[in-house]
């Protein structure tokens, strides 16, 4: 029965409605996420080539930011060059191997992304709450656990909601509304019961979420504590600058995340959806990296040592 229900879905092809099927409209579109995934690609590449040629940030921080970098560039390339041809060739179909290919993607790279966060949080735990044991405790050994963990966990996120998609029905027309296969919209447009994969998104949200919420809470609830008890203003600021880059994306991503994947279906709104969507999936790997480079003294530094050295190359 599963077989032959796979084979009614592989046949089909869904209807992304996108952003507007204005035709004048998609062309502006098609400029303005072509900046954004340009914006995105240099930002987060120049952040990972000055982070890997500068020996000065060879240090866990920016070991953990190299691969917040590599998580943006993935999860941008998994959906705004998909957006862009359809802006391009005014096409909205797109085959369900491949719909659900981007869905496991977005899902991997979502759960990657939070837990990355996670594991910066708790680096700058150590560095401002341990600072004597920080190179000890924070050893490459360490280090590349917490980058492999971060990455497991969205495999395992991934997985635990993709396999039961598979034996999802669709009808032979289905529209999603939305630009990209994100996991609710194509939940919403099913043909079959949902039940069970509702209950597996949320159930996988709310642990995934408020697991690596939590560890980024309590790490931040231990920094501001021994913030406030450093007795200089100028000791707490300079605590405190080494961590605000990272606590404004957390911000960033949780609140509208958590927001779009948690919230009840009668607060849904197509507009709203795909503003939220378009900030956490596209606006916050473009951000990331102009967030870390301008808050961020290290990475500053670097950047003019680089650029240093290319003028006197030329």
């Amino acid at each position: 029965n599963i077989l032959s229900m796979e084979n009614q879905t592989s046949a089909s092809e869904f209807v992304l409605l996108g952003l507007t099927s204005e035709p004048h409209l998609q062309s502006l579109l098609f400029f303005i996420f072509s900046v954004i995934y340009f914006l995105t690609l240099f930002g987060n590449m120049v952040i990972m080539i000055v982070i890997s040629t500068d020996p000065h940030l060879h240090s866990p921080m920016y070991f953990f930011l190299f691969h917040l970098a590599l998580i943006d560039i993935c999860y941008a390339t998994t959906i705004v060059p998909y957006m862009l041809v359809k802006f391009l060739l005014k096409q909205r179909t797109i085959d369900f191997s491949a719909c659900i290919i981007q869905m496991s993607l977005i899902l991997l790279l979502a759960g990657s992304e939070i837990f990355m966060l996670s594991a910066m949080a708790y680096d700058r735990y150590i560095a401002i709450c341990k600072p004597l044991q920080y190179q000890e405790v924070m050893n490459k050994p360490v280090c590349s656990r917490l980058v492999g963990g971060a990455w497991a966990m969205g495999v395992l996120h991934s997985i635990i909601n993709t396999l039961p998609m598979l034996n999802v029905q669709f009808c032979t027309y289905t529209e999603i509304k939305h630009f990209s296969c994100e996991l609710p919209p194509l939940l919403t447009a099913a043909c079959s019961r949902t039940f069970l994969n509702k209950l597996i998104l949320l159930s996988s949200a709310v642990i995934f979420g408020s697991s690596s919420f939590l560890l980024t809470l309590i790490s931040y609830i231990y920094i501001i504590s021994t913030v406030l008890k450093i007795q200089s203003a100028t000791g707490r600021q300079k605590a405190f600058s080494t961590c605000s880059s990272h606590l404004i994306v957390v911000v960033l991503l949780y609140t509208t995340a958590l927001f779009q994947y948690t919230k009840p279906s009668s607060v849904s709104s197509f507009i709203l959806d795909q503003l939220f969507s378009i900030q956490y999936s596209i606006l916050t790997p473009m951000l990331n990296p102009i967030i870390y480079s301008l808050k961020n003294n290290g990475v500053k530094t670097a950047l003019g040592r680089m650029l240093g050295k290319i003028q006197v190359s030329q």
